[in-house]
């Protein structure tokens, strides 16, 4: 029983029963399911930013002096950690594509009826925008030992935390759960998974492989087990699968690297929400050996080695900028696919619909890999003797 009152569990059965209701739900009670997804979302949607802010900035204002360079630090991991995924994912597609047999089909998908009202909740600010302003507020408060504002954001902090335990964590499995059912009663989870269901199995295979070298050097630098940190985080990668969203997943995430031992607390409250936004090393792995394989289907060849480098180095820069949601790499990513690459509209179109398919694994390896690069994060702190500070 208690098993059952626990998050991964609430989790898992709101995957279930939004797949078994998926498949026999009517259209008129689909009504009902796609606008509670509606209303759900949009809650979460307008907390992510309150809880960038909340964490970001107050963990900033308490690394005092070293703040900058942490900073640096964590931008600097964020893209190297994406840009490495990506030649491992460009390595994998040379060697494994030409030898696929993939067809290019993925239709015949029902439509999801529309909302039966629209309750718009927008967010105070968008998330990028919350990120830049809580580094800019860290850091001024840091440079101008502004006390007051430091002790506001300590209060702020303890504010979203209560909003998260109390608002966010509660809903998360009902929203997933009208998640799946949405996916299975359109039909996305028995027609078009098996179209691309072998490239599919071979990227989350390289996700595994990525988190597992993620882990090792994160062991290995820190001096730390990852092994440790990564078997608290089942609870935010089954969240990642439910939401397809690193930003949604953000209050998981942070719960789960906060019961790790071996990560400092200051360095989950700064770094978690960063990476949340900055790190997508599955998204970058998965859209690179996606647009290898949509370059077989649609134009017989796969792109020339000179053009993949320059697309996964760019696209590491991209990443950084991508926004935390659903098919926000691929989106923020469709100039530098069809500049660099040379897709047509056909092309992009494929990418989107493939990419959609396993979006929800791809977002679980960049909140897994998260925990690594905070625990790298932990190290370079504990190494370079820098601890919190109070202003």
């Amino acid at each position: 029983m208690k098993f059952l009152k626990s998050l991964p569990a609430r989790l898992l059965l709101g995957i279930l029963a939004g797949v078994l209701l998926g498949l026999i739900l009517p259209q008129e009670a689909m009504v009902a399911v796609v606008t509670v997804k509606y209303i759900l979302g949009q809650l979460i949607t307008f907390c992510v930013p309150l809880i960038v802010i909340g964490f970001i900035a107050p963990s900033i204002t308490r690394l005092g002096t070293n703040a900058t360079r942490m900073l640096a630090v964590a931008v600097t991991l964020a893209y190297v950690s994406s840009i490495l995924a990506a030649f491992l994912s460009m390595g994998s597609g040379y060697a494994i594509i030409p030898h696929l047999n993939i067809a290019a089909q993925a239709e015949g998908l029902r439509e999801l009826p529309p909302v039966a009202f629209q309750l718009d909740i927008p967010q105070i600010m968008p998330v990028m925008s919350a990120l830049v302003l809580s580094v800019l507020l860290g850091l001024a408060a840091v440079w101008t030992k502004a006390r007051t504002i430091t002790a506001v954001l300590e209060e702020f902090q303890a504010i979203v935390l209560d909003i998260v335990s109390k608002v966010v964590i509660p809903v998360l499995p009902l929203f997933i759960a009208s998640t799946f059912c949405g996916l299975a009663w359109e039909g996305s989870l028995t027609r078009q998974v098996p179209v691309f269901l072998a490239v599919i199995l071979i990227v989350m295979a390289g996700h595994f492989l990525w988190m597992a070298v993620l882990y090792g050097a994160a062991t290995l630098y820190s001096g730390r087990s990852g092994l440790e940190v990564v078997k608290h985080y089942g609870p935010a990668y089954l969240t990642a699968v439910g939401t397809m969203s690193s930003a949604a997943t953000l209050a998981v995430a942070l719960q789960c690297a906060h019961k790790s031992k071996n990560l400092r607390s200051d360095m989950v409250d700064f770094g978690i929400p960063l990476f949340a936004n900055i790190h997508l090393c599955g998204s970058v792995l998965t859209e690179t050996f996606f647009v290898m394989t949509v370059s077989k289907v649609l134009y017989g060849v796969l792109p020339v080695p000179g053009s993949m480098v320059l697309f996964c180095l760019l696209l590491g820069v991209f990443a950084i900028g991508a926004p935390g949601v659903p098919g926000g790499t691929v989106m923020a990513s469709l100039g530098l696919i069809s500049g660099v690459l040379g897709f047509g509209e056909d092309g992009l179109a494929l990418m989107l619909a493939i990419f959609a398919l396993q979006d929800s694994f791809g977002t679980a390896c960049n909140v897994t890999g998260d925990g690594a690069l905070t625990l790298i994060l932990t190290g370079y702190a504990e190494k370079h003797h820098i601890r919190p500070e109070t202003i």
